[in-house]
């Protein structure tokens, strides 16, 4: 008697620490558009974390060059990375969950500068996901609107 409870305890608890540790149930999870359309954004628990959110580009409204190819990401700090297509390619990682629906701790990567910045996110009450991204003291906050599929 005493083992299966001591069998059940280690079950309930191991089970709250898998719950815990994973974002598997928030409301950030899914696709997003960004302001006017431009891009729609997958985020999920990253691979290499899933306590993490990370989301990567699914889709670009100018998916395309002027010579027909899949727009790349031309301004990244690293050259290796310069020739991989921007569709499929991670936008916001390492976002820690601090409450649901609040994430903190993250960082977004803006592929027109190349910059990745230190950002948080949340979601609002009217359910849109506000996201803030910081250098230094000086902020800029996006509010992106979730996408039907």
């Amino acid at each position: 008697m005493l083992k299966s409870l001591v069998i059940a305890a280690a079950a309930l608890a191991l089970g709250g620490l898998a719950q815990a540790a994973g974002p598997l149930s928030d409301p950030a999870i899914g696709d997003w558009m960004t302001p006017g359309g431009s891009a729609k954004v997958r985020i999920a628990a990253c691979p290499a974390n899933p306590s993490q959110l990370c989301g990567d580009i699914v889709w670009l409204k100018q998916g395309l060059d002027a010579t027909g190819k899949p727009v790349r990401d031309h301004a990244n700090p690293d050259p290796a990375l310069r020739a991989r297509p921007l569709v499929g390619a991670p936008f916001i990682t390492g976002f820690t969950r601090q409450a649901p629906g609040r994430w903190g701790d993250g960082r977004i990567y803006d592929p027109d500068s190349g910059k990745t910045y230190r950002s948080k996110m949340h979601i609002d009450n009217d359910g849109t996901l506000k996201l803030e991204g910081c250098v230094l003291v000086f902020c800029q906050a996006q509010t992106w609107t979730r996408s039907a599929s």
